[in-house]
């Protein structure tokens, strides 16, 4: 799935406090039988559970609140070998903020990626939506194997400009691909050569074990887990392995956890989904033309926006920003909704003659460097090491060649980004087949936009039928990419229902689409957006991660 960075609002859940039981000490619980990797988490949660996480001040964060504690709890390299090296994840904690006889123990979050950190997630604990919740959970964000401070992963110099050379044709030619390759293969070369033993390591199951072994180092008996994105995915591989262990989950936007899917057949179906996202905002600009003079229908706006494209090639906004960081800032806007004013008013200030708006959400701060490469470099070896490639480029071409012809506007993009697969030198593994048996897991609650295009809505119609006694709240003719905490009532108050009463709706319940945004004047003594980091970081609330399948902001 396309990953890291896209940050946004803090999502905000509307939640009532309850009365929890008193939970007993925790136990390193037994890891499934068989294979040297459950015997070395069993270990290493044991360990965990003797020597729980110490949290004290976040080092070298000036600014932060003094709530925010930090910590680390230490995990094997390499769980079939759980007495070799080990490396520290860290851990971010607020801590519940009501009565101790009303605590429900830690509520854990992961935001996807893959490379993401939640380490900031702690703070939406500040604001109104979520006081309630956070009097009752200790809100629990950790950064994953490979991602910040977390044994960090490199794959190149951060200090290497974006592209903006770079055309990003929908229809490339011979000597394009031929350019693309090349810089798949130089990737994937230092991958290996920056990141070394850790490299292979770096997979969605061990993220799933690190899961374990973090729960038991917060002394919690079962763990409450919410994954957005690819959170979803290794949450689901989480209840696969250690169903008696779960209290309760929601996964926010599921990726579908086929094996046969994960992940190229993924990332093929993202592509597609994003087509018809990309036409929901022509139309939505198009609806508006009163505000931003693009047309009065989605052609007219896409005949703009190529424009743009042609501009951009002869001359790079602001000297960097080419066709390549104006199709990253559209596709952005193909996440979220409420990206859609800003960015809409970016491309046609640039159509008008003014570049800024458009060079302000494309070009990401110096300092965000690499933050960016870090993500797109645990992104890599991620979705590499998880499962089997095509390693023919012939298979690639056909792929993305037919899939283009109907869905240009993001296929050959994607396959650039995920291309070092083609030719990575780690071990594959074999995913992990996601399915429990009825009774063996807890009622879990899936959330799906019916239009996400990051993660498909099939994805979480296959996660319910995987997990017997999930319930799946759709919001009906919406695609923004992550749900729980945002502008729609009805979803939250589902998610509030479960999270704090433990109580699910039935096994498909919908919700009806929230309120499409509206315009923001073009106004040209006004900016056109809040996220001049060129991450979409909004500021009145903390930079979370939203969730995976995203675009590396510095490509």
């Amino acid at each position: 799935m396309r990953a890291p960075l896209i940050f946004t609002t803090a999502t905000a859940l509307l939640l009532a406090p309850l009365a929890a039981l008193p939970q007993a000490p925790a136990a390193a619980a037994p890891a499934p039988p068989g294979g040297a990797e459950a015997r070395g988490v069993a270990l290493a949660a044991e360990r965990a559970a003797r020597t729980p996480v110490v949290f004290g001040r976040c080092p070298d964060e000036e600014g932060l609140p003094r709530s925010l504690e930090c910590g680390t709890v230490r995990v094997p390299l390499d769980y079939a070998a759980p007495d070799g090296k080990q490396i520290d994840l860290t851990v971010s904690r607020v801590r519940a903020a009501g009565p101790a006889r009303e605590r429900q123990g830690a509520l854990v979050f992961n935001p996807g990626g893959p490379g993401a950190s939640g380490m900031l997630f702690p703070l939406v604990g500040i604001f109104p939506e979520w006081k309630r919740l956070g009097s009752v959970y200790d809100l629990v964000g950790y950064a994953p194997r490979g991602v910040g401070r977390s044994a960090p992963l490199s794959c190149r110099d951060p200090r290497e400009k974006p592209d903006g050379t770079w055309q990003a044709p929908e229809h490339p030619t011979e000597e394009q691909k031929a350019e693309r390759i090349a810089v798949a293969k130089a990737y994937a070369r230092g991958c290996a050569e920056r990141s070394g033993e850790r490299l292979r390591h770096v997979t969605s199951l061990n993220n799933a074990r690190d899961l374990e072994v973090l729960r038991a180092g917060l002394g919690e008996r079962k763990l409450t887990f919410m994954g957005a994105s690819y959170g979803t995915y290794f949450g689901a591989l989480y209840a696969t392995l250690f169903p008696s262990h779960v209290r309760r989950m929601v996964f926010d936007s599921a990726v579908d956890p086929t094996p046969s899917r994960v992940w190229y057949g993924n990332n093929l179906a993202q592509s597609a989904a994003f087509e018809e996202r990309w036409a929901d905002f022509r139309r939505w600009i198009a609806s508006h033309d009163a505000v931003y003079g693009m047309g009065s229908d989605g052609a007219q706006v896409l005949a703009g926006y190529r424009r743009a494209r042609e501009k951009l090639a002869a001359e790079p906004a602001g000297g960097r920003v080419g066709p390549a960081q104006l199709q990253a800032v559209m596709l952005r806007a193909g996440y979220y909704e409420d990206y859609w004013p800003s960015h809409a008013g970016a491309l046609a200030a640039y159509l008008k003659g003014d570049p800024q708006p458009l060079v302000n959400l494309a070009t990401p701060l110096e300092e965000g460097a690499a933050e960016a490469e870090n993500a797109r470099a645990v992104y890599t070896a991620v979705e590499c090491n998880d499962a089997p490639w095509p390693t023919r480029w012939e298979t690639w071409d056909r792929d993305h060649t037919r899939l283009a012809r109907r869905a240009p506007f993001e296929t050959w993009e994607n396959a650039w980004l995920n291309l070092p697969c083609a030719y990575w030198k780690e071990p594959r593994q074999s995913p992990l087949d996601v399915r429990v048996r009825p009774g063996e897991l807890p009622g879990t609650l899936i959330l799906a936009g019916e239009r996400d295009a990051a993660t498909p809505y099939a994805g979480a119609l296959e996660l319910r039928r995987r997990l017997p006694g999930a319930s799946l709240v759709t919001e009906r003719g919406a695609g923004t990419h992550g749900l729980a905490g945002g502008p729609n009532a009805c979803v939250n108050q589902h998610v509030e229902a479960y999270l704090i009463d433990g109580k699910l709706p039935g096994r498909s319940t919908d919700c009806a689409a929230r309120p499409a945004p509206e315009p923001e004047s073009q106004d040209a003594s006004s900016p056109a957006g809040d996220e001049a980091d060129g991450n979409g970081g909004r500021a009145l609330r903390p930079a979370l991660p939203r969730a995976a399948g995203t675009r590396p902001a510095a490509r």
